[in-house]
């Protein structure tokens, strides 16, 4: 199932997006007791619809060098744990809002990410059941401002406005997660290529560390690190963050006013 977020007539809404002969629909949730995100009536077709950023969390939880061909890439060793950085909600975008570049950055970067999304309350869990508590996943960019890593810490640098592109949408069936390859892309050619069985850490054991340190709720974000290729992206590029059988997201690049 496919959950969105979106914008119809000045209103924000959630819903189901589902296939149709006629182009993909977006559907109300169905009534309580008819299982969980049940799709109801017809809202509008997808292409009447703007989409939002699949969900709005209060906690964007990111691991860092979590690859082991970016690690190879950099020349740097295996973690012994997850790293564990935030970014603020106000970084969070959705598909086709642009990113918008600070003119003080000399070097923006993206880097395509594996997002995962909490579905319920979730504190202190045992890996084995990690998964009970994720409802979906999504595309991520992990947007950087490289040179802002020279504060000393990442607030700057990870959580300017517009700094966490999310989705297209929530899929809460996706193959297994370690298997899906996630390609980035900087107009049509392809900069980012790499499966998610690369990841040192896998999504049940990152939702259990952090949920040592943080409570994580209903909507919430955990970003899972991103393969080799993080390059540069500029005012006037493309970026599109793409996942097997997560959909695409993709972003223009502004400079900021």
């Amino acid at each position: 199932m496919r959950i969105i977020r979106y914008e119809l007539d000045g209103r924000e809404g959630r819903g189901v997006l589902e296939p149709s002969p006629t182009g993909d629909l977006v559907h109300a949730f169905g009534p309580e007791g008819e299982g969980d995100n049940a799709a109801g009536d017809v809202v509008a077709r997808l292409d009447e619809v703007t989409l939002l950023a699949p969900c709005d969390p209060r906690t964007v939880v990111c691991v860092g060098s979590n690859y082991a061909c970016q690690l190879e890439e950099k020349g740097r060793p295996w973690p012994e744990r997850p790293a564990l950085f935030l970014k603020a909600p106000n970084s969070v975008i959705g598909p086709g809002a642009a990113i918008q570049a600070p003119p003080e950055v000399e070097r923006l970067e993206y880097e395509a990410e594996l997002a995962v999304v909490i579905g319920t309350l979730a504190r202190e869990v045992r890996p084995e059941d990690a998964m009970d508590h994720v409802l979906g996943f999504t595309c991520a960019n992990d947007v950087t401002a490289h040179d802002w890593r020279a504060d000393g810490q990442w607030a700057r640098a990870k959580s300017a406005d517009t700094f966490c592109p999310l989705g297209p949408w929530i899929e809460t069936e996706p193959p297994e997660p370690g298997s899906l390859t996630i390609t980035t892309r900087l107009g049509d050619r392809v900069v980012q290529q790499s499966c998610a069985d690369q990841m040192i850490f896998g999504v049940p054991e990152i939702i259990a560390y952090v949920t040592r340190w943080f409570t994580l709720r209903p909507g919430d974000v955990v970003l899972t690190g991103s393969p080799a290729g993080v390059g540069p992206m500029v005012p006037g590029d493309r970026v599109t963050v793409e996942i097997d059988g997560l959909g695409a997201l993709s972003n223009p690049v502004a400079l900021r006013r």
